[in-house]
This record gives C-alpha cells, structure tokens and sequence, in this order.
C-alpha cells in the first residue's frame, strides 16, 4: 500500500513546490513590469509638461491615440481578425474602456500640466490605488483586506498634502490649484478603467489595445474640433513632434502593454497599488530633467504614499493566500 501512495504524495508536493515557484517567478516579473510601467508614466508627465507651448492637449492627445491605432492595426490585423468574433460581442465595452482610460485621462492630464508643476501631477498620481480599489468595490464588489484600507488612507493623505501644497489653510479655504484638481480628475478616470479590465474578453493584448485606441481616437477628435473653435488648437513643431513620438512608444504603447499584463499576473487592486511609485520617478525626472522644485511637503507625500504601497501589497498578499 505505501509503494502505491508515497510516489502520488511525492508527486503531489513536487507539483506544489512548481507551481509555488512559478506563482513567485509570475509575482516578481509583475513587479518588473509595474516598475517600469510607472517611470514610462512618470515621463509622460515630464514630456506632458515640456509640451506646453509646442502643441495644444487635444492634439497631442489625438496624434498619441491615432498613431498607436495605425501602428497596431498594421502590425496585428491578422490577429485582430482572428479574435474579432469575441471583439465583436464586446464592442461597446471595449470602446467606452478606451474613451474612460485613455481619452478621460489624457485630456484631464495634459490639460492639468498647462496650470501645475509635473512633480504635483506625479505624485497626486499617486493616489490612483483610492480609486481603483473604490471602482473595483463598487463595480464587482471586490473584498480589499484591512491593510489595504489603511495603505491606500494613508496614500489618500499624501495627496492631500500636495493638493494644499502643505499649508492646511489651502484646504479650509478649498484654495486647490486647478491642474491639481485636473489630476484627480484624470486619477478618477483611470482608476474606473483599471478596475473594469477585469472583466475584458479573452483577446489577444494587441486586438485589446488596438480597440481601446480607437476608443480614445474616435472620442478625442470632437474634442480637438472643440479646442480648435475656441482658438485653443497648436500644431506641433519640432520640439512637439519629438515628445509625440516618445510618448507614443514608452507611456502609450509599452507601458499600456505592461500594465495590461502585470493586471492579468496579479489583479487590478494589487497591480493598481503600484502606480504609488509615480511620486518617485515623477519627482527625479522632474527635478533633473527640467529643473523643477522640491519642497518639504513633497518629500512628506512621497513618503506617505511610498509607505502606503508598501502596507496594502502587503495586505493584497495576505488577502490573496487567503483565497481558494
């Protein structure tokens, strides 16, 4: 009888010991992934900045989206094709994702860093996490472990410090920077989406991101005609040109594909607690590249929102072991 049951026992931890290893290798590529998602997000910020005065929001908004579309079209449309039928079911879904997370989010971002600094932006970004845990709460009743909540307050805190600049008289008299507010929008936004990719069909990541950019380019051009009656439209010159094409190839493109992948490895919530790590890479990039400053109030914020990731991945982890 032992001749029979040992080698399954064995067999049995041996396929325990692969599969924990391969869950752990899955966690830590996420964790890679995520980290350069949000230094390529943190340089849309920095890029999104030096653009004031090269090209209006709503044109650099649709160039990004329209060029993202027709590179993906013509390098994966067999592949779109193939998994058209399940697009198809799905259309209006997949669409209103790309008009929600990406439309929603670059228009209230580009135009936020017209009246704020790119440290603020970065760092309120920060706050993401609040919202996709609310979204996914509220949209697919997602349970959020208790070190969760606390991790994402105390994310939420540092954002306010930013917003009131560090003075609490700001926040009595809701004296709150209009590109701050803009931000928060843009967090919003994007957080609705983080937490509604969750329920995306079983595509392939390119006819995913192909549909979401023709989501967001479609909605984009009724706002460039708006810009453009109001006088507000700038075509880019060189200078423009040449923050088009990076923000194009690292935030729109690679950090989209990451991100995408990081949330199918670890989830929404988990992967949304790392955009916390924008306020870090915001602020280098910030202060070296384009020589902003860095007051006191930033370094508490980033502390207090670096400390929040830290808190609720713990509490994600914990949750997730908990969980068949």
């Amino acid at each position: 009888m032992s001749n029979h049951v040992l080698p399954a026992v064995t067999k049995e931890r041996g396929s325990t010991f692969v599969w924990q290893r391969k869950k752990g290798n899955a966690i830590y590529k996420a964790y890679a992934l995520l980290a350069l998602t949000t230094l390529f997000w943190a340089g849309n910020s920095i890029a999104g900045k030096l653009a004031v005065g090269h090209v209006s929001p709503m044109v650099l908004v649709t160039i990004r989206w329209a060029i993202v579309m027709v590179a993906l079209f013509v390098l994966s449309r067999k592949q779109i094709a193939a998994d058209w039928q399940a697009i198809r079911g799905r259309l209006a879904y997949l669409l209103l994702l790309g008009v929600v997370g990406f439309t929603g989010f670059s228009v209230a971002l580009y135009y936020a860093l017209v009246y704020t600094t790119a440290i603020n932006a970065s760092i309120l970004q920060g706050g993401m996490p609040l919202f996709v845990f609310a979204a996914s709460f509220i949209l697919f009743s997602s349970r959020i472990a208790m070190e969760q909540m606390l991790g994402f307050i105390l994310s939420f805190i540092g954002v306010i410090v930013i917003a009131m600049q560090g003075e609490v008289a700001n926040l009595i008299a809701l004296n709150v920077n209009v590109g701050d507010a803009l931000v928060i929008v843009a967090i919003i936004a994007y957080g609705i989406y983080t937490a509604a990719l969750r329920s995306k069909p079983p595509i392939h990541w390119t006819s995913l991101l192909f549909m979401l950019c023709v989501g967001a380019t479609c909605s984009s051009v009724p706002l460039l005609v708006l810009e453009a009656t109001q006088g507000g439209s700038r075509l880019p010159d060189t200078q423009g040109w040449a923050l088009i094409a990076f923000i194009v190839v690292f935030p729109s493109l690679l950090a989209q594909v990451f991100y995408i992948r990081a949330v199918e490895l670890i989830g929404a919530n988990r992967a949304g607690l790392f955009v916390n790590l924008l306020p870090l890479w915001g602020a280098l990039l910030a202060v070296t590249l384009i020589g902003e400053a860095f007051h006191s109030y930033h370094a508490v914020a980033v502390l207090m929102i670096l400390a929040g990731i830290g808190l609720a991945e713990y509490g994600g982890r914990k949750l997730s072991r908990r969980q068949p």
